[in-house]
């Protein structure tokens, strides 16, 4: 039986419906997935309340982990059994979904099934962004915003691994805590995060920015920069930054300014893979700690969004089918 979540129109967490669905079929180049855990994201309740255009009624979901039900025409290297996960996915808030089998990444030994549900969009974004967008060495001085969120903790531990020095910002004690937990150097409150870069870098500045939270982080940001130092814009929690003038970079002291976004750094099958297999290795080696910081069953969707959006959440939330 295959139950799924959908928005039945754009509007707040109570548009989300969960309701028996028809069972999907495997296409050619697809594999059938039984699903298992799902990742929530935030981009989903972008889609949801129709800040991101989609079309209604829609079922949200790009990120999960179960086992393969059944394999499409002309797929090869997987097999009916097999564990696999997918940050590209679609319609993943259900108990049955279709993959493509080129999305698909198969989850090592030692992994269990809600870490890998947790782990690859946030994931292999740290790894595109310390490794791709900005690539961080040693000795370098990082600022990462909401540091206790899902990608703010796994930067955190891949950056100090890395020998970088790692500032974040976090808004309340607890999430503090997290941030320190994970080895982070200097933990700021958002307020005046700038100044307070400032005073611990000896008036330089930080080499990279690492921004999720956009519209309230992104002049601090700028002002928290070295010269010649790089803000990286990967998300807008808070909403989307205006327009800027290009002579801020200028007046900044020559700074580079990227907006990136995960489906640009997963070009390639070897690329997808080398991200992917790094990241799953660490965490089941034990090098790379994931937290969930909260489980919620499919049906309560709607409660999950209303939690993540109140900021009510650390770590990574999934969703049980």
């Amino acid at each position: 039986m295959n139950n799924t979540v959908s928005a039945v129109q754009a509007g707040g967490p109570e548009v989300l419906h969960y309701a028996a669905a028809d069972m999907p079929t495997p296409g050619p180049g697809q594999l059938l997935i039984k699903v298992q855990a799902i990742g929530l994201n935030f981009i989903e309740t972008y889609q949801r309340n129709g800040n991101y255009k989609v079309s209604y009624p829609f079922v949200p979901g790009s990120e999960a982990a179960g086992t393969i039900e059944a394999l499409g025409e002309g797929v090869e290297g997987f097999e009916v059994g097999q564990r696999v996960a997918t940050a590209e996915g679609e319609g993943c808030y259900a108990n049955f979904a279709v993959l493509d089998a080129s999305r698909a990444l198969p989850i090592p030994d030692g992994l269990d099934i809600e870490t890998a549900a947790a782990l690859p969009l946030q994931g292999m974004t740290a790894h595109y962004l310390i490794n791709s967008s900005f690539r961080v060495e040693p000795g370098q001085t990082v600022l990462i915003h909401a540091g206790a969120g899902g990608v703010g903790l796994l930067i955190i531990q891949l950056l100090k691994a890395r020998g970088a020095r790692v500032f974040t910002t976090v808004s309340s004690p607890e999430k503090a805590d997290l941030a320190r937990s994970a080895g982070a150097d200097e933990v700021l409150e958002y307020k005046d995060f700038a100044a307070r870069v400032r005073e611990l870098t000896d008036g330089v500045g930080t080499d990279v920015v690492y921004d999720g939270v956009g519209k309230d982080t992104f002049d601090g940001s700028l002002a928290s920069l070295r010269t010649r130092g790089t803000l990286v814009l990967f998300g807008a929690a808070s909403g989307p930054v205006p327009p800027l003038d290009p002579q801020r970079l200028n007046a900044g002291g020559s700074l580079s300014l990227t907006r990136p976004t995960l489906r640009d750094f997963l070009l390639t099958p070897q690329e997808r893979r080398w991200r992917s297999e790094e990241i799953f290795a660490a965490a089941a080696s034990g090098q790379l700690a994931v937290r969930i910081g909260a489980r919620y069953a499919l049906k309560d969707a709607g409660k999950a969004h209303a939690d993540l959006e109140g900021r009510k959440t650390t770590g990574k939330v999934i969703l049980i089918p």
